[in-house]
């Protein structure tokens, strides 16, 4: 289970730009649940993410992940509980790398790594047989430079990378919004057969509202650094993009304008 409690983050606090990222988040996250999170921009999506994973700490409130308090741990000594998925293809893997050597790197994410031979021709067949699910091909270009794959096998590559030591929470952050259409359906349908295999607890964050009510089974919308609407259940079922802004303008007192908002996906 993640449970964020009375989470509260400030950037350049005590300064004329201070800025109030989150307020006082509580969130208690069953563990196999999929969140998608939703929101204009500056509503907090992405620094949520960001004490999740480690990569910020909070001026106020806990994060815990099985019972176990987390908040003040860095990225690299959470990293076996928590995957990551990046908006941009580019930042998740080694460009300069070979596919099976960010790989191997993969496999080591939050163990100890030593000098002892990274790859053997047992770890190559199994990263075939892993690449082989993707059904990209790519698992006869294992000696291949990341920096020649286009950026939906390097989004594909980066999200078995980042599943690949089973993490307990799954991060996706806006994660195909770089990519074209065809290729964000294709990694969309990857994602489902990964996490229907291995079964993490996800938080995606999306600006498209239709993929939102599709993917997951609950919903969070976000607004000025705050939760202004968990969706789960029967209600969320029911609900359609026009009903979500109608709820939006409806807690927020303001409408939903940002063009970046997409209402058909």
């Amino acid at each position: 289970m993640l449970r964020l409690t009375n989470l509260h983050k400030i950037f350049n606090y005590g300064k004329v730009n201070e800025n109030y990222a989150l307020k006082d988040i509580n969130l208690e996250v069953p563990k196999g649940d999929f969140i998608t999170i939703i929101g204009s921009n500056g509503a907090g999506k992405s620094t949520l993410l960001n004490l999740i994973a480690g990569t910020l700490f909070p001026e106020a409130g806990t994060v815990e992940i099985n019972s176990e308090d987390v908040t003040h741990r860095p990225v690299y000594k959470r990293a076996h509980l928590v995957g990551r998925v990046f908006q941009d293809p580019l930042q998740g893997t080694a460009a300069e790398m070979t596919i099976e050597e960010n790989l191997s790197l993969a496999v080591k994410r939050g163990q100890r790594r030593g000098l002892r031979l990274g790859l053997d021709k047992n770890r190559r067949a199994e990263f075939r047989r892993l690449l082989a699910l993707l059904e990209l091909g790519l698992e006869n270009r294992l000696d291949c430079p990341v920096k020649l794959l286009s950026g939906g096998q390097r989004q594909a590559l980066t999200l078995l990378m980042a599943t690949m030591g089973r993490p307990q929470i799954l991060l996706l952050d806006e994660y195909t919004a770089a990519l074209d259409p065809k290729t964000a359906i294709q990694i969309v349908e990857i994602t489902k057969r990964i996490v229907t295999q291995h079964k993490p607890t996800v938080l995606m964050v999306t600006h498209d509202l239709k993929q939102a009510l599709a993917m997951g089974n609950r919903t969070i919308m976000m607004d000025r650094g705050r939760i202004i609407l968990d969706l789960k259940g029967k209600e969320r079922e029911n609900i359609t993009v026009g009903d979500l802004l109608a709820k939006f303008t409806a807690r927020s007192g303001r409408e939903l304008t940002d063009d970046r908002i997409l209402l058909h996906g």
